[in-house]
């Protein structure tokens, strides 16, 4: 079964979800946007959702999760609960 892990980064906007992409871009660390910003628990985490299982999230997000490359942020992703930057940070099949 495959399985991911992954971190992101939640907020109200599409737009400052773009602003933040933009900042990670630049060279801004991902994990302490996640801290400053994120209205997800996982924030404090600098944004770690640790290790799930294909359907262990919303379908917009487990879309991405098990199909974007790794390491390389996604975004915005949008679900019932905002705007998304993900990154998967590890995938097995």
């Amino acid at each position: 079964m495959a399985r991911a892990s992954a971190r992101h980064i939640l907020v109200n906007t599409e737009e400052q979800c773009n602003n933040l992409k933009a900042e990670i871009e630049n060279g801004v660390d991902f994990g302490a946007l996640a801290q400053q910003h994120s209205l997800c628990p996982s924030g404090r985490q600098g944004g770690e959702l640790g290790e799930f299982g294909r359907g262990q999230m919303v379908p917009e997000f487990d879309t991405v999760v098990f199909s974007a490359p790794v390491g390389v942020v996604q975004g915005p992703v949008k679900t019932q609960f905002g705007y998304h930057l993900v990154e998967v940070t590890e995938r097995s099949e």
